[in-house]
């Protein structure tokens, strides 16, 4: 057995990256992945860029390997035709079209269902097929609308997450639907729809600020890169930079104030607790990097490391590459000659491995392959 999900057949008519992050994962879990793109163009992202690769764009390949690609036009009778068939014949199929497009296409959930009744078919919207349906669903946009931007960075300045986050979490969230949906579909034999949205998954993401927000009815703000409910858990300044660190309870706090040669604020009635240091934030942050400059982010992290408090430099992307190549996490993986790595899957099964690791495919690569298998007689 190749992964968990080997045999399972996966439509994917999704576009840009939440939809094709999901069916990527459910590839890496093993199952076969058919990417339905626009002749000539196909997915939005092959044109993001740079950076360009020999395939497309290097935004594409983070969420398409190990899939099939066939151009097939909606359009055009035949393709459409090509396009059904398909859809009958998949466990899983996943779309982000704006609601009601595939339906014209004979390709919406009550059509495809009545052909094909175990389907699980998976819709990703950004705000839902209510009232929100013809709302343009961009990352972006609902880091913005949904309360993302108000609580990174600073006040004056309203930051989005360096990654498109919220798509991220979304296919994440798209990925444990239909897979909890085919769970159901080995008891009860039938599929369903799984449906979901941007805001919905960012919200739900939002855990303790928007649970903060519940409670009080009063909206969170941005602190950088302070927490709001816990000191110190923040970026401090060093000699030669900054080391963030995390004390999540009082034993560490006692344990780094021991390192740092400044005992006596473990005992201090304004730092004791931690919802003391919270509410004394200024001060202590205050002492902590008077000292902390007196040496390198390595000599602080090193000795901190001793004793169990978290710390570490802020690093950038290659340096986090070589932080968990070191830890024997190998986390780029070779899929093919002239193709470029892929960052490996953070699963880990120890039965069924994440093993079959192919290059994202060039458009249309799987034409003849697909398109022959599709006016094939289905053994269904």
């Amino acid at each position: 057995m190749t992964g968990p999900l080997e045999g399972v057949l996966v439509a994917d008519f999704s576009r840009v990256l939440a939809g094709p992050l999901a069916t990527a994962t459910l590839a890496d879990l093993g199952a076969t992945v058919v990417k339905v793109e626009r002749p000539g163009t196909g997915d939005d992202t092959r044109q993001w860029g740079p950076p360009w690769t020999d395939n497309s764009s290097s935004y594409f390949e983070s969420a398409n390997r190990t899939k099939k690609s066939v151009e097939l036009d909606l359009a055009d009778p035949g393709d459409r035709e090509l396009a059904v068939e398909l859809a009958r014949r998949a466990d899983v199929l996943v779309e982000n079209f704006k609601d009601g497009t595939l339906a014209r296409h004979g390709l919406g959930y009550d059509a495809v269902a009545a052909a094909n009744p175990g389907v699980v078919y998976a819709s990703v919207t950004g705000f839902g097929s209510r009232a929100g349906r013809d709302l343009p669903g961009y990352d972006f946009l609902v880091q913005a609308v949904g309360g993302l931007m108000s609580i990174t960075g600073t006040p004056e300045s309203p930051t989005k997450v360096g990654v498109a986050l919220v798509d991220v979490l979304t296919s994440k969230d798209a990925v444990v639907g239909i897979l909890a949906a085919l769970r159901a579909r080995e008891v009860t034999g039938r599929g369903q729809r799984v449906e979901v949205n941007l805001l919905s998954s960012l919200l739900a993401a939002l855990v303790n600020q928007g649970s903060s927000y519940l409670a009080t009815g009063e909206s969170p703000s941005a602190m950088g890169n302070r927490h709001p409910s816990i000191a110190p858990y923040e970026t401090l300044a060093a000699q030669d930079g900054h080391l963030a660190v995390g004390c999540g309870n009082d034993g560490q706090f006692r344990r780094l104030t021991s390192v740092l040669g400044l005992p006596w604020l473990g005992t201090d009635r304004r730092f004791a607790r931690n919802a003391d240091r919270v509410a004394h934030r200024p001060e202590l942050v205050a002492l902590l990097e008077a000292q902390l400059g007196t040496h390198d982010v390595d000599f602080w992290v090193d000795r901190l490391a001793t004793v169990g408090v978290p710390a570490g430099r802020v690093g950038s992307v290659a340096e986090a590459f070589g932080l968990a190549t070191r830890l024997g996490l190998e986390p780029v993986v070779d899929v093919g000659p002239g193709a470029l790595g892929q960052v490996r899957s953070p699963l880990t099964f120890s039965e069924t491995p994440v093993s079959r690791y192919a290059a994202p495919p060039r458009l249309g690569e799987h034409n003849t392959d697909v398109r022959h298998w599709l006016t094939e007689e289905s053994d269904r």
